[in-house]
């Protein structure tokens, strides 16, 4: 029990940002949630947290232990919410939220077949691409796609996410293709607007000088831009120029030969594919089945192709 509690400990202070507000969110004196975690970091010979009088920030090895402790805590909370549970059928009201294209393809057609295991389970579906403030909207779930950044909600990983870069056969062969990341700025790419999520631009891992490798963030340029994914790709296909999309948008069409991948030697290492929620004490169960749900299905790799 002291173990859990130096997890839950961290996760609170990690998310809440101090140690002040954890403290107070548990009720305890924050002197008590500092031993935890110094404790804790005892325990495992390394250093989580880096403490100072004003703010505290995870270290590189934290940030990997809180997702890791985020996923532990929430199935161990769904465990014994399963075995207390019972008999209880799921029922009230879940309110969920995603990404446009990847909801209208992938949680879209999940939403009926959730609702006809659990009929008494009522159900909205929201999809927008602005990142939609789930605790303050009432969102009880929200899937989200690509890297999370640091926030007091509690996210599971899913499912891996792979970019590629696309072009069709007819682009190739008039044009023909990029070599390197860096022959981008020769060739007409798509891109997404500004005011679009997708800030930090395209990612590829290139050679370093040390002989290893880095990841590097490009923001190639052409005559087209949009804000909304599902144009870029039918322009795409359209043959007006290169993409950087996901595989669950283009993978049917390599594969049908519409086409073709690009630079796939520099791709990127997959970011996640994620459900984000407000906090892992008391949920209710239509959520925690609704969390199951998809974690059951985005973990069947046939889901993937088209099959699922």
């Amino acid at each position: 029990m002291d173990r859990l509690k130096q997890l839950e400990s961290f996760v609170s202070v990690a998310t809440r940002g101090g140690l002040t507000a954890a403290a107070k969110a548990e009720g305890v004196a924050p002197a008590i949630m500092g031993r935890r975690l110094d404790a804790l970091e005892a325990r495992l010979g390394v250093k989580l947290l880096v403490r100072t009088t004003r703010r505290i920030t995870l270290t590189h090895e934290g940030s990997a232990f809180l997702e890791d402790c985020q996923r532990l805590l929430t199935e161990f909370a769904n465990a014994e919410a399963s075995v207390s549970a019972g008999g209880v059928k799921a029922s009230g009201h879940l309110r969920v939220t995603a990404p446009a294209g990847f909801g209208r393809r992938h949680v879209a057609p999940l939403v009926p077949r959730f609702h006809a295991l659990h009929p008494e389970v009522t159900i909205s579906l929201n999809l927008s691409d602005r990142v939609v403030d789930v605790r303050g909207e009432s969102f009880d779930c929200a899937v989200r796609v690509g890297d999370m950044p640091d926030s007091s909600l509690v996210s599971v990983r899913l499912a891996d996410n792979r970019r590629r870069c696309v072009a069709t056969p007819e682009f190739v062969r008039r044009h023909g293709m990029p070599r390197h990341p860096g022959e981008l700025s020769r060739f007409a790419c798509l891109t997404l607007s500004s005011d679009a999520s997708q800030t930090r631009g395209w990612a590829f891992r290139v050679p370093a000088e040390d002989g290893g490798e880095e990841l590097i963030h490009l923001r190639p340029e052409g005559p087209l831009d949009c804000s909304d994914g599902q144009v870029l790709h039918d322009w795409c296909l359209a043959g007006h120029g290169i993409a950087w999309r996901s595989t669950w948008e283009v993978e049917a069409e390599i594969e049908a030969g519409l086409l073709v991948p690009l630079l796939d030697e520099f791709a990127a290492p997959p970011n996640g594919i994620y459900a984000v929620f407000a906090g892992t004490k008391h949920l209710p169960l239509r959520v925690r089945l609704w969390l199951d749900f998809l974690k059951a299905q985005y973990g069947r790799p046939e889901f993937w192709g088209g099959k699922g």
